[in-house]
């Protein structure tokens, strides 16, 4: 019952947030993120299976979309869901390689299979190379609803980003979401009750990769850009760190980790500046240059106070109350 009450202040915080002084394409650039990190921890938090290359997806589907939208010239909603099946499909070629390996393997598969749709990215033609795509247009979506204003596009996305969290709900709480848990907490024994591990972990991995695409191609369409920062391993560091920050197998955890770091990228500039008028020392004025420097101490900070993620602290130390 106060899960779902959370889950309603959120929903109604995420409505009346334009009309409370809230950017609305900062709201949709979290919404993005927190999506890229929801489908990251469908695989390392309930399965078990840590990815260093999901930045593979993202872009994949960010480039598919913006190429398919601007040179195309296919609608909005075409173009979103060509991106989505594109990193799908990428999602299970990858898969079908990875999943032959366990713990570190894995993880190094994945970063080395990434880090190579990141040269590919980087020479071919249809990338722009260094320049990214640029100016890729919203449309209409369907040809009727025009999405130039960020209003609009900001409801239709919220609308997106909630179907696809249900999903993930309804994935973890599916019997097919209790055999995953089952593979993360005790492969051997789920072994031996007859499942099939590498099926299980090969579904996981492609829906992780299609939530993915669906987030790196809804951000290219708000943003109205893709870059090669989106295919380099530090994007999949960073969702890394979005996951544990917030709480690892949480449902809530991703997002809330996802809030924080992209507040931090898009905000310290500012806080710093505020911090310096306040104090009078001139240092903080340097904070937008360091969010690398904010972001490492606060993952240290959480390794060494949080081990959980602020989520998953915060359900430790209220279960045993309500018990």
């Amino acid at each position: 019952m106060q899960r779902k009450a959370l889950y309603a202040l959120l929903l109604i915080g995420l409505v009346i947030a334009p009309f409370a002084g809230v950017y609305p394409v900062f709201m949709m650039k979290v919404l993005c993120f927190a999506l890229f990190a929801a489908a990251f921890n469908l695989l390392i938090g309930f399965t078990g299976l840590l990815s260093f290359g999901h930045a593979m997806f993202l872009s994949l589907a960010g480039y598919t979309a913006g190429y398919a939208i601007q040179t195309i010239g296919l609608t909005p909603e075409a173009g979103v869901i060509l991106g989505t099946l594109a990193a799908t499909v990428l999602g299970l070629l990858v898969g079908l390689l990875a999943i032959r390996r366990q713990g570190i393997y894995f993880a190094m598969v994945t970063l080395a299979l990434a880090q190579m749709v990141y040269f590919v990215f980087l020479q071919a033609p249809f990338t722009h190379g260094e320049d990214g795509l640029q100016g890729v247009p919203r449309g209409k979506l369907f040809g009727i609803v025009s999405l130039s204003s960020d209003l609009t596009l900001y409801y239709i996305v919220l609308l997106l980003m909630l179907l696809a969290f249900a999903l993930i709900v309804r994935i973890v709480h599916s019997p097919f979401g209790q055999v995953l848990i089952a593979i993360k907490e005790n492969e051997p024994r789920a072994i031996s009750l007859g499942y099939d591990t590498s099926r299980y972990k090969l579904l996981a991995f492609v829906l992780s990769a299609g939530l993915a695409g669906l987030a790196g191609a809804t951000k290219t369409l708000v943003l109205g850009f893709e870059t090669l920062g989106d295919a380099y391993w530090t994007m999949s560091g960073l969702v890394v760190l979005m996951t544990l920050v917030g709480g690892m197998s949480t449902m809530f955890g991703p997002l809330l980790g996802a809030f924080i770091i992209v507040l931090l990228e898009d905000r310290l500039g500012d806080i710093g500046g505020g911090l310096a008028k306040m104090t009078g020392i001139d240092w903080f004025n340097s904070l937008g240059e360091s969010v690398t420097i904010v972001t490492g101490i606060i993952f240290i900070a959480c390794v060494l106070a949080f081990r959980r993620g602020i989520v998953g602290e915060i359900v430790a130390r209220v279960r045993p109350l309500q018990g």
